[in-house]
Order: C-alpha cells, then structure tokens, then sequence
C-alpha cells in the first residue's frame, strides 16, 4: 500500500468520525421539534383574534329568514327555527360557525380567515340588494342539442359553459389520429366566460355572480330566469337553429324599471376566452388563431389582433361581431343590435413559462356595451356560433343578418384580396367538384395540380422558348458587350442590344413575364391549403393528416424555425426543388453570376425550414407540382429545338420592322447624349 492510498483512508475515517460526532442526537432532534412547536404556538398566541359579532350573527338570522339556505363561496348556512347554522370550508378545513365566537381558538389564523369570510359573505348579500335571492343556489347544467351541436348551459350566471362538435375530433397528438381523439370541444368551465354588467343607480350587478333558474325548457331551447325583489325578472333564453351550428340568445326582462338605472342606457358586456389548442401542429395553428372583429355596415370591414405576440386596440365604432378563431373552429358573437365599440386584448401563451401552453393557444378578452332601456321586455339579442371554418357553410350564414353582409368567411384565411378571388372564384369550386367523385384527398390534390399545371401550360412554353432565343443570342450580346467596353458608350451599347432583340423577334423579359402571371396561383394555393378544413384528419401515404405536418422523423432536440421534426414531403419538396433548379440553370446563359446560382441553390433549403412546420397536403402540392414541371420541361425541350429556333429568328430578321415607341424614345436620348458630348468636346477644345 503506497502513501497516497494510506493518506486518502486517513482522509475518508476523519471525515465520517467527524459527520457521526456532530450529527444531532435523537433527544436532540426531540428538543429542537419542541422548540419549532412552541415558536408556533407563541407566534399564534400573538396573532389578535377576531370573533363572529353579535351583529354579524344577527345579519345572518335576517338572511336566512329571508332567503332560506345559502351556499356561497364556502359558506353553508341553513335555517333552524329563524337561526342561522352551518359550517365555514376554508383550505378544505371546516370550520362551524358556532365555533367563530371562540376568543381561544386551536388555529387563530385559519380562524380569522373564516370569520372574514362570514363577513365577506354578509357584505355581498348587501350589496346584491334585489339580486340578493340569486347569489345561492345549485350549481347545475342544461343539456341541449340538435345534429350539429351540443351546449351546456350553467345555472351559475346563465351562460354557456360547454359546446361540443358533432363530426369533428381534436388531434392533439399522433395517438388522436388511431382513433383514440375526443370530440372538439370549443369552449368549457376551464377557457370560457361570459356575462353582462347590469346599472343601478348606486350598484352595478354582474351576472356572472348570480344563480339563474332554468324554466321552459325542451330539446331545443331553454330560458335561464332569475327572480328579483318586487316581481321583477331578468332572463336569458338559449334556442339551438335547428340544422345549424347557431345558438341565439336573447336577453329577456320584465319589472327592471324599478331596479335598474334610469339614467343609463347601456348595459355591460363582458367576454373572457381562451382559445382551445384542437391540431396536432401547434406551431401553424398557433399563427393562424386571433381574435377576429367586423364593424357594424354593409361593408367587408374585418379586422384581427396579430396573430403574434401581446396585442391590444380600443375601437371606437360599432362592432356586429366579434371571434375567437384558431385554425379550423371558431367561436363567434354576432350582436343584432351591435356593440358600442369594444376594449380588446389577445396574449399568447409562452413555452416554458405559461403551464397552459400545451392546451390553449390565445387568452383573449372583449369588453363592451349594447343598448338597453330598462322598460324594453326583450332588449337584446345575440347568435353564437360554434362551429368549423368551413367557406360555405359560413358564407349561408349571411341571412341570419338581413340587412347587412356579416362577411364570416372571412374567418377562413385565404390570403389577400387577389388570392381570395382566385382561391374563393377559382380553385375551391373545382377542388369541391373533385371531391365529389370519392376520391382520396391525396388524389384529388394531384388532379387538381395536373390541371391547374395544364392550364398553366401555354404561360410555361411560352416561358421557355423565351429563354431558348436568349440563350441563342448570348454570343451576340457578348459580342457588343465587347465592342463598346467604354461607360460612355452605355446608350449605344444598349440601343444595338435592343436592335438585336427586336431583330430576333426575343423579348428579355419573356422569361419573367409569364412566370409573374403564374405567382397569383401559386400564392393562392399557399393560403388554400393549410386553411381547408376538408383536408384535416385526411390521411394519404405516410401522412395521417393533410392539414398537419406529416412529423415522420423525430429530432431530439428544436432547431429554431424548422422544429423538433423533419416532414417527409417537405423533404421531398426540397430535393424535387433542387433538382429543378438544376435543370433550370442549365438553360441560363452562362455568363450569369457564380454568386447568384449559389443563391438559386440555396433557396430550397430556406423553403425547406420554412415549411418544415407547414401542412403536408401543401407541401405535397408543390412536390407534385416541380415534378410536373421538370416533366413539362423536358417535353419542351423535346419540342424546342435550338435549330428551329434559330430558324424562326432568322425568319424574323427578314421581316420589315416597325420602330417601337421606346425605340424611338432610346435612339432620341442617344441622340440627345451624343450632341452633350460633342458640346462638351467643343467647349474644352476652345478651353486649351
């Protein structure tokens, strides 16, 4: 044993006599726990205690009397023989109330909190006033629902706490698309809340606060009542439309004059959401969920919070409705008689800070005004509508405004107002006409991309003959670029180019232009795809959902932009991309920049980080799209020959040429410069 090992031994034994001499022993331990319990116990002996006053216990005997049994926020009185008893529930301790007149009570603390209680309790009673009857009750719901749609409706501020599609399930996770995804739910007790602000001349009541009753009720339609001192009456009455995903609501009331402000002609409204995660793409579902808002008029004035980030705006004009919108469902509020202009407010969920993030999407939050007059029997009245983002069916919704256009379709985003058009007028009603023959929604998307590609065919020859005749006259170009290498001879240079072209029957931007006519369908089919809701939950090949990323291959880690994953046709997309700019650049003149095809190679790996999070049926699209094109380009090239072209410029040459407007302006600015410079000469000549 060497020196080392026996210094390290001593080492290791000192260090354990050491920890074992100054551990505390267990009577220690015993006297030190004594010592915690009595600090607590001296520490609550100094804490001044409050007790349950005559007064208080008197105030309770009157609601009691007058109100009969009360359950509100913990506290659970009943009536015996005109006393109030019962029992106080803080931090799931109970507590009777008998035992707040207690001076040494066992816990002051929790104690004192339910003596506050008691009289945070009373203090509200008080301040409900005619509403007083209402703060207690059972919590309960009502059921309702026809073939599209089903609601919950709570007795505890009359409004509706849960509303589930029919037909439609929330794929959160790759498990959801085996058959194990539950039914979308736009709104539940947990994201959604509603209620409206009612004006006494000294109080305000709000309705979120109070116990409704549900009277006349059926399958359909329900009326949430709630009975006021002095006969008055305050309702809400919920109606399903039959074969629609719309709920009306419609506020109701008798005997308000005697409660309500007569000063104030407005009643409150206030709305609280947060918008429910339903796709497995958070990412893209997150960017295209915002709260949504249309002004009152027959106009197509619809605006959105960002999509981004923390947003807020007050508007000032009158709303007809207002949206929480993610991607393929919204919730919408559509005011018959229009808000009186809104605060509004959108937050979005942080990874990694909000707890929520993995559920909601945005936290969003609306308050506002509508008319009311106190004496109107029936005031107010609202349609919601749950439901999915489905371009036509909410395009019929329109008549439930007769008198204005609700523009809801423009909840399905679509792009801007050319790529609307083409995408609404063009390629949705033949994208819905293909649907029609069964098939898969992988077969229809290449169907569809085959014709638009044949549609597009004549712009793409004609594309490419134009880049043949360049490609032909790049000698020629050289040849005058080499003729006048001097600046000063710029103008000539470029008017001898432009004889040349006219010449040869070639345009420089023949190439451009056709391409440019063609972006409009390309952009639009951008917006189209990741917004149809036809394609969500359609699988095809590998991908189990269209409108999602196909997530095939898993990264242990997120790269920023592309993800924690790697979608096999944006892969596919890319290498397709690749290999087109290929072939495209073997078509270009050769003089072109080395640094501008190192640009064009590049470009499909920024599309590939760009739509590594995109919806698979849109990068299926593009993939089936470049492989027509390299097709079409190959049949063109086959057609093209560089003989016949040279032809057919030759055969241009010969005919008798008209000078062109800009011709005549090009030759007359060469003019123009060439006597500035022989005035320039002349002058410095007489200089010398």
């Amino acid at each position: 044993m060497d020196k080392n090992t026996i210094i390290g031994m001593l080492l290791m034994c000192a260090v354990i006599f050491g920890f074992m001499y100054f551990q505390p022993k267990p009577e220690e331990n015993t006297q030190q726990a004594a010592k915690t319990e009595q600090a607590k116990t001296q520490q609550s002996e100094n804490v001044s205690v409050d007790t349950l006053t005559q007064e208080q216990l008197s105030q309770l005997d009157t609601l009691v009397t007058k109100y009969g049994n009360i359950a509100v926020d913990g506290v659970n009185i009943t009536n015996e023989e005109g006393k109030a008893k019962g029992t106080v529930k803080i931090d799931n301790k109970t507590l009777d109330i008998a035992s707040l007149k207690s001076t040494t009570p066992s816990d002051p603390a929790l104690h004192n909190r339910a003596v506050q209680a008691i009289a945070d309790v009373i203090t509200k009673f008080n301040q409900a006033s005619a509403f007083g009857a209402n703060l207690s009750g059972e919590l309960k719901t009502v059921k309702l629902e026809n073939d599209s749609i089903a609601i919950e409706i709570s007795t505890k501020g009359g409004m509706i706490s849960r509303a589930t599609l029919k037909g439609y399930t929330a794929y959160r996770t790759q498990e959801d698309y085996k058959g194990k995804g539950v039914p979308v739910e736009l709104i539940n007790p947990d994201n959604n809340q509603y209620s409206f602000g009612l004006n006494a001349e000294t109080q305000r009541y709000d309705t979120k606060d109070y116990f409704f009753t549900p009277e006349q009720q059926n399958d359909s339609s329900v009326t949430m009542t709630m009975n006021l001192d002095g006969g008055a009456k305050w309702s809400l009455r919920y109606t399903l439309v039959k074969g629609t995903y719309m709920v009306r609501m419609e506020v109701l009331q008798s005997g308000m004059e005697k409660i309500a402000a007569s000063n104030k002609h407005f009643m409150d409204f206030n709305w609280v959401q947060k918008i429910k995660r339903q796709e497995a793409g958070k990412q893209f579902e997150e960017r295209n969920s915002a709260l949504y808002w249309k002004l009152q008029g027959d106009n197509d004035d619809v605006d959105n919070l960002s999509e981004s980030g923390n947003k807020d705006k007050k508007v000032t004009e009158r709303i007809k409705w207002i949206s929480g919108k993610s991607q393929f469902f919204s919730t919408v509020l559509i005011a018959n008689q229009a808000f009186n202009g809104a605060e509004l407010e959108s937050t979005a969920y942080e990874s990694g800070k909000d707890k929520e993030y993995d559920t909601y999407l945005k936290h969003i939050s609306m308050t506002t005004q509508v008319d009311y007059q106190p004496s109107n029997p029936a005031p107010a009245s609202f349609y919601f509508y749950f439901g999915p983002n489905r371009y036509s069916l909410l395009s019929s919704y329109d008549k439930f405004s007769p008198k204005e256009d609700l523009h809801l379709t423009r909840l399905v985003s679509l792009g801007w107002t050319l790529f609307r058009w083409i995408n609404s007028g063009i390629v949705m009603p033949v994208f819905n006409w293909l649907c029609k023959f069964g098939w898969s929604l992988g077969i229809v998307i290449l169907v569809l991309t085959i014709l638009l590609k044949l549609v597009l065919w004549p712009l793409t020859y004609k594309s490419y003959l134009s880049q043949a005749k360049m490609k032909i006259l790049q000698p020629d170009i050289q040849a005058i670029n080499e003729k006048y290498p001097d600046p000063n001879d710029a103008m000539k240079k470029q008017q001898k180019t432009m004889e040349l072209y006219k010449q040869a029957g070639a345009n420089p931007m023949g190439g451009c232009l056709p391409m440019l006519l063609q972006m409009p369908f390309l952009i639009a089919m951008f917006w189209f795809f990741p917004s149809s809701i036809d394609l969500r939950g359609q699988s095809f090949l590998w991908a189990p959902d269209l409108s999602a990323p196909d997530a095939i291959i898993s990264l242990p880690f997120s790269i920023p932009l592309l993800g924690d994953h790697l979608s096999i046709f944006c892969l596919l997309m890319t290498a397709t991309n690749i290999g087109y700019t290929y072939i495209n650049m073997q078509s270009q003149s050769s003089s072109q920049m080395p640094g501008m095809k190192w640009m064009m190679y590049l470009m499909p790996l920024m599309f590939l980080v760009f739509f590594n999070t995109y919806a698979a049926g849109l990068s299926y699209y593009y993939f089936v799209s470049l492989l027509i094109t390299i097709v079409q380009t190959y049949l063109t090239r086959m057609t093209v020959k560089e003989d016949k072209v040279r032809a057919l410029m030759a055969e241009n040459a010969k005919k008798p040429k008209k000078k062109s407007g800009f011709m005549a302006r090009l030759e007359e600015a060469q003019r123009q410069a060439e006597q500035q410079k022989r005035a320039a000469a002349k002058g410095n000549k007489r200089r010398r």
